[in-house]
């Protein structure tokens, strides 16, 4: 009777992979094993622990939900979260923070809406305030 041996790189959980992530403005890319069944949400929080670990600049912080997870071979979308690692093929991926959705107020209703629109004047309000400023002599 013939016995058949796992493959190193096959576990209970299926192959495992090695992934590199680029973080937007970082000075290399972070690279670690995962399972292929691994969800997004998990390599994610996985990358942001062992950049944070290693000291890494800029500091990025510790939510995962402020992220997303791109595959340069998938276009321009990003994975979902609740997608498998192992899904788009690939091995190299790029991790951006989510851009900030500003919500627009009313101008009416928003207390700095007079101070912004006062500090887009013309040059002519610059100068004349440049010149207002007393000289103190010596």
């Amino acid at each position: 009777m013939l016995l058949y041996k796992q493959k190193k790189n096959q576990s209970a959980k299926g192959n495992r992979l090695l992934i590199s992530i680029n973080v937007l403005g970082s000075a290399g890319p972070i690279r670690f094993v995962v399972g292929e069944e691994e969800l997004v949400a998990a390599v994610i929080d996985t990358a942001l622990k062992s950049y944070a670990r290693e000291g890494r600049l800029p500091v990025l912080g510790s939510d995962l939900n402020d992220f997303l997870l791109y595959c340069p071979t998938s276009g321009s979308d990003a994975l979902s979260p609740w997608d498998m690692i192992g899904s788009p093929g690939a091995r190299n991926f790029l991790l951006c923070k989510k851009p900030k959705t500003d919500v627009v107020a009313d101008d009416r209703r928003s207390p700095d809406a007079g101070i912004a629109r006062k500090g887009n004047g013309s040059w002519k309000s610059w100068i004349n305030k440049s010149f207002s400023l007393k000289v103190s002599s010596h």
